[in-house]
């Protein structure tokens, strides 16, 4: 059995995980989605994040996780929304006891693509390739496998053995 990578692209308003396994130098997707935060107020959204995403975690029961550090060049308020719901799913991760490494996009872009100005386009069509999928899935999933890739492709789950 190989290692159960959980990739996560954190989101303001749609957070996408991926659980990817690794079996020596292939890897699969094992189970994916996207969780839509509900509430009327920022401080409900960021509660059910937190819920729904110990939920998704505990059953998916991975050895680790990955996750998409936030970037620069956001408009104040919307890299504090982002901040916020990255802070929550740190909180639910090492809640948990997971090892969790943060990769920058261009981090995510150059492991999947092999350069880091590479195109959101050309990371979800190297997604599809590397994980033999059948249909495009949806744009923060795809992300979020990206991630786990990453980890993958750079060894660091191997590294924390």
């Amino acid at each position: 059995m190989g290692v159960r990578v959980l990739g996560i692209d954190p989101g303001s308003r749609a957070t996408g995980w991926a659980l990817v396994i690794a079996e020596g130098n292939r890897y699969r997707l094992e189970k994916s989605g996207v969780v839509r935060p509900r509430g009327d107020h920022r401080h409900g959204r960021l509660a059910d994040l937190q819920h729904r995403l110990a939920n998704v975690v505990g059953e998916l029961a991975p050895d680790c996780a990955a996750v998409e550090s936030s970037f620069l060049g956001l408009n104040p308020k919307t890299g504090l929304a982002l901040a916020e719901s990255r802070g929550v799913i740190l909180a639910v991760l090492g809640g948990l006891d997971l090892e969790v490494s943060s990769y920058s996009p261009a981090e995510v872009k150059s492991a999947v693509v092999g350069h880091g100005r590479a195109e959101k386009q050309q990371v979800n069509y190297m997604v599809v390739r590397l994980l033999s999928l059948n249909d495009k899935p949806p744009s923060d999933a795809a992300d979020a496998m990206a991630v786990a890739i990453t980890h993958i492709h750079l060894g660091a789950w191997n590294k924390a053995r």
